[in-house]
């Protein structure tokens, strides 16, 4: 994949042929980490699990029809105008020349809405790319993008990539620049593990952006860009302690964190357990940790688990490397 992506428009040259009537298939895509702490909407990445999956078939019918969403307990609509992944799917379409074909469409959600897990990244990225493997387009799978942050603009109202860009591409992402758009891939320490815990709390998309301040002292801009320097140069020193030493935040997280309940009491227990580094998944109200292996992911999942259980929270927990691949056809 090339490190700087210009040019994202597909070629109406080059339209992708289809695969036949009745053709079908499923894709997974992962769950994102985005932010990363410091690097509000220009860095994420991507997990092994959760994800969603995405079942489609060609009909004989022109037009997109969503038939099925399971695990959404109802919240998602069926109606293609206002579903993030028939939306972004009818984006691409249009930009091929092939809205004369029809599909079918069924979301299986793998993973909790509103999580701060990137999930309508994952059911959007997984349909996109069953969409361009069906029609047999071979073109960099980056050239979805786009498409990908229209679904995102419909979900929270603002186009960012900072998920859907890692849940497509896979791995560690930064966002260098929204106009032109502009993605790096970033190497990362193979031995990183992070600990994901999702209490079951409910933080809005839209209403998490809007508490963020709009205007920020110079002093605090000079830290964050030091932060995020610190880290992307981490990363690409295999320097895990720098990578814990950046990933602090002064602009975003010290607002967001008061919608997460007891955010500095898990900070303070993944710390003293041995993490690297610890704040907000997205949004939140998903909070995770990076540790140096495996066996300490998962103490701090339990432990943070029996901490919300404690104050009568519920939770999902999560441990994973940084996931390389992106979405896979099943």
């Amino acid at each position: 994949m090339e490190n700087s992506i210009q040019d994202l428009k597909i070629s109406a040259e080059k339209t992708p042929s289809l695969g036949g009537r009745g053709a079908s298939i499923s894709v997974f895509a992962p769950a994102t980490v985005a932010n990363v702490v410091c690097g509000f909407d220009v860095l994420g990445f991507a997990v092994n699990e959760p994800g969603d999956e995405v079942v489609m078939r060609i009909t004989n019918k022109p037009g997109i029809t969503i038939s099925k969403i399971t695990g959404d307990n109802g919240r998602l609509p069926l109606d293609p105008a206002k579903n993030t992944v028939s939306v972004s799917v009818q984006h691409y379409l249009q930009s091929v020349g092939r809205t004369d074909i029809g599909l079918d469409i069924e979301l299986h959600k793998k993973m909790p809405i509103g999580s701060g897990l990137g999930s309508s990244s994952a059911s959007t990225v997984a349909g996109l790319f069953a969409i361009k493997t069906l029609l047999g387009d071979d073109a960099d799978p980056a050239r979805l993008l786009p498409f990908a942050m229209k679904g995102e603009e419909m979900a929270c109202g603002h186009g960012h990539a900072d998920n859907v860009a890692p849940a497509l591409l896979g791995g560690f992402v930064l966002i260098r620049s929204y106009d032109p758009l502009d993605v790096v891939r970033l190497p990362h320490p193979a031995g990183l593990y992070c600990a994901i815990v999702f209490p079951d709390v409910d933080v809005p998309t839209r209403e998490a952006r809007q508490i963020i301040r709009n205007k920020i002292l110079m002093k605090d801009a000079v830290t964050q860009w030091g932060n995020i320097a610190g880290l992307v140069s981490g990363l690409f020193m295999q320097d895990i302690d720098l990578i814990g030493r950046s990933m602090k935040d002064i602009l975003v997280e010290p607002v967001r964190s008061m919608l997460i309940p007891d955010f500095y009491q898990m900070r303070e227990i993944a710390m003293n357990l041995g993490a690297v580094s610890f704040g907000i998944s997205g949004s939140g109200p998903s909070v995770f940790a990076f540790t140096r292996d495996e066996e300490t992911a998962k103490l701090i999942t339990k432990k943070l688990q029996q901490h919300l259980t404690g104050i009568q929270i519920g939770s999902n927990t999560y441990v994973s490397t940084i996931n390389d691949k992106g979405p896979r056809v099943l």
